[in-house]
C-alpha cells in the first residue's frame, strides 16, 4: 500500500486520534503529515515526535501556526529529526521559536540527510538564528543544503543579519526558492539581495512582497535581469510602492528568460521532480487572522 496523507487543521486532537497517527507513522503509512493550528497535549506531541523519528516514509511535516509552542516541544522535535532520515520538507510557520529555538534545532536541521525545504516564517527570529540558517546554505563544493527557504515576517532580523544572508545566498550551491515577504527590508537591503541573486547560479524564485520597497529597488532588479544572465524566473514585488509599469517590465523580461530555457536541453543537477513532494506553505497574512485557514499557494503558481 502506498503511503497516504494525514491533513488536519485547527482541531483539538484526542489521544485516540494521536494514537492512530502514531501507528500510521510507525507502519510507514504516511508520506505527508499536517496538523497545522491543532491543539494537543505535551504528552501527545511527544508521542508524535517519537513516531516521526521511527518513520521511514514521512517526507513532509507541517506543524504551522503554533503547534511547536514552547522550548520543550522544540527539544522533542529536535530529537525526532535526529532519528528521522526521510523528511524532505518541514513547516514551522507561525511557531514562536525565537533564537533559542533555532539554537536547539540547529544540529538536527543542518545534519539531516534529506531535508531540502524549510519554512521558518513568523517564528520571531533574530540575527543569532539567521546566522545558523546561513550555515544551512553551504557554498559551492560543500555539503548539500536547503533548496527552499521561507523567512517571512521575522522583523527582529537586523541589517547585519540580512547582509549575512545575502552573502550566503550568493554562494549557495543549492537554493532555488527564497521567501522573504513581509519583512521590513527597504531599498538598501533589496540592493544587496539583487547582488546576491546576480551571483547565484541556482536561485529561481524570490518573494519580496510587502517588504517596503520603492521604484529604486525595482530599477536595480530591472537593470539586473535586463543586462546580466541570471537563474531568476519569478520575482514577487506586490504590496510595495513600485509602479505597475516597472513590475510588468521585470515580469516580461523574466518570462523571456523562461522561454529561452524551454528551448535549451534540461540540465539535471539532482533528484527528479517525481522524487520530491511539491511543498506548499502558509502565505503570511498581516491583516486577517492568520489562524484562519489561508489560501494554499504552491510555488509553481506564484508570480
Amino acid at each position: 500500500m502506498l503511503p497516504a496523507s494525514i491533513q488536519i487543521t485547527g482541531e483539538m486532537l484526542s489521544a485516540a486520534e494521536v494514537q492512530d497517527i502514531c501507528e500510521s507513522l510507525k507502519e510507514d503509512g504516511v508520506r505527508l503529515l499536517s496538523v497545522r493550528g491543532c491543539q494537543l497535549s505535551d504528552r501527545d506531541f511527544g508521542r508524535i515526535c517519537r513516531s516521526v523519528a521511527e518513520s521511514h516514509s514521512l517526507a513532509q511535516l507541517n506543524l504551522n501556526l503554533g503547534v511547536v509552542s514552547c522550548i520543550n516541544r522544540t527539544r522533542q522535535l529536535a530529537d525526532a529529526l535526529k532519528g528521522n532520515r526521510s523528511l524532505q520538507t518541514l513547516f514551522l510557520h507561525g511557531c514562536p521559536l525565537l533564537d533559542a529555538g533555532l539554537v536547539t534545532l540547529n544540529v538536527a536541521l543542518s545534519t539531516h540527510p534529506a531535508l531540502v525545504s524549510l519554512d521558518l516564517g513568523d517564528c520571531m527570529l533574530g540575527d543569532e538564528a539567521l546566522a545558523l540558517i546561513c550555515g544551512m546554505l553551504p557554498p559551492d563544493g560543500a555539503k548539500s543544503g536547503l533548496r527552499e527557504l521561507t523567512l517571512s515576517a521575522n522583523p527582529g532580523i537586523s541589517f547585519k543579519g540580512w547582509s549575512r544572508l545575502s552573502i550566503a545566498v550568493a554562494h549557495s550551491s543549492q537554493l532555488r526558492v527564497l521567501n522573504l515577504d513581509y519583512n521590513p527590508l527597504g531599498d538598501q537591503i533589496a540592493g544587496m539581495l539583487a547582488v546576491a541573486v546576480a551571483s547565484s547560479r541556482t536561485l529561481e524564485v524570490l518573494d519580496l512582497e510587502g517588504t517596503g520597497l520603492s521604484n529604486q529597488s525595482a530599477q536595480v532588479f530591472l537593470d539586473m535581469v535586463e543586462n546580466y544572465p541570471t537563474s531568476l524566473r519569478v520575482l514577487v514585488l506586490a504590496e510595495n510602492n513600485i509602479s505597475p509599469e516597472l513590475q510588468q517590465q521585470i515580469c516580461d523580461l523574466l518570462s523571456e528568460g523562461e522561454e529561452d530555457d524551454r528551448e535549451a536541453p534540461p540540465l539535471r543537477t539532482g533528484p527528479t521532480s517525481r522524487s520530491v513532494l511539491v511543498p506548499i506553505r502558509d502565505k503570511y497574512q498581516p491583516i486577517s487572522d492568520k489562524y484562519q485557514p489561508p489560501t494554499w499557494l504552491p510555488h509553481s503558481s506564484k508570480g
